[in-house]
């Protein structure tokens, strides 16, 4: 089973959320694009910091997989795909994200399993 606080993938989650929280200090965004990169960036860390404190949490790998696909999508949907820095950032997060979760997916599955078989047995 997976220790708590070791997934690198997870690190890498909270890295990456905190860069897109951080980036509308240096791109240039409008108020959508930026509200929507600190919100999705803000969950992305904290889902990663989730997912580091308990890597049994296997839904957490899925919750951070859809965030890194509305991170992804944001900029078409909200209409910042001209604003070439706060997309690419957008683009670039959410894809990374993407893997990240599905990485970490089979270790969260494989500490769910461990954790699960042991407490089920009489």
């Amino acid at each position: 089973m997976d220790k708590a606080w070791t997934r690198w993938q997870d690190w890498a989650e909270v890295v990456l959320g905190v860069v897109v929280l951080l980036a509308p200090l240096v791109v240039d965004t409008t108020n959508g694009a930026m509200w929507a990169m600190i919100v999705l960036g803000a969950l992305i860390a904290a889902d990663g910091l989730a997912s580091l404190a308990a890597p049994a949490m296997v839904y957490g790998e899925w919750f951070q997989m859809v965030l890194g696909v509305l991170l992804f999508i944001s900029p078409f949907v909200i209409g910042y795909t001209d604003l070439t820095g706060a997309a690419w950032t957008s683009w670039v997060g959410g894809v990374l994200t993407v893997a990240a979760g599905a990485i970490a997916l089979p270790a969260a599955n494989s500490a769910h399993a461990g954790r699960s078989g042991l407490a089920g047995q009489h």
